[in-house]
């Protein structure tokens, strides 16, 4: 599993919105500034982020986003899978994304990447932004 820019940064920006959730609608640019993601790159996640329902927004001079369910209730394998698809390390091996390839030839070596797949996905699970803003404290 390699991450992609743009899950990278949804994760960010998630986090950005999990430390502001009481404080109502944050503006992109706030967003932007704090944890340094190009704005106009921003905009395109959010709208994603959006659009899965993750988000609400708002237009006018109070408007912005602010998510739409706690952070605890957000896990990070979640918005990976939105961003990215598949968080297995090879097709085959996907829950979600499976498309046949050549390591199922070798049941061992699909064995092994099914391990992988199930340790990065439950950790992934289990993780919440809710969970990342309490570490940070």
């Amino acid at each position: 599993m390699k991450l992609t820019t743009k899950s990278e940064y949804a994760c960010l920006a998630l986090i950005d919105l999990s430390e502001n959730y009481h404080k109502g609608f944050i503006k992109i640019k706030d967003i932007s500034k704090r944890k340094k993601i190009p704005k106009k790159y921003l905009e395109q996640i959010l709208m994603i982020l959006n659009r899965a329902r993750y988000l609400r927004s708002e237009r006018g001079v109070r408007g912005g986003y602010k998510l739409a369910k706690p952070p605890t209730k957000i896990s990070v394998a979640e918005i990976i899978r939105l961003m990215d698809g598949a968080i297995a390390p090879v097709e085959s091996v996907s829950k979600y994304f499976y498309y046949s390839t050549p390591i199922e030839k070798n049941k061992q070596l699909l064995n092994l990447f099914k391990d992988i797949r199930d340790y990065v996905a439950n950790k992934l699970e289990k993780t919440t932004f809710g969970d990342l803003i309490k570490k940070k404290k």
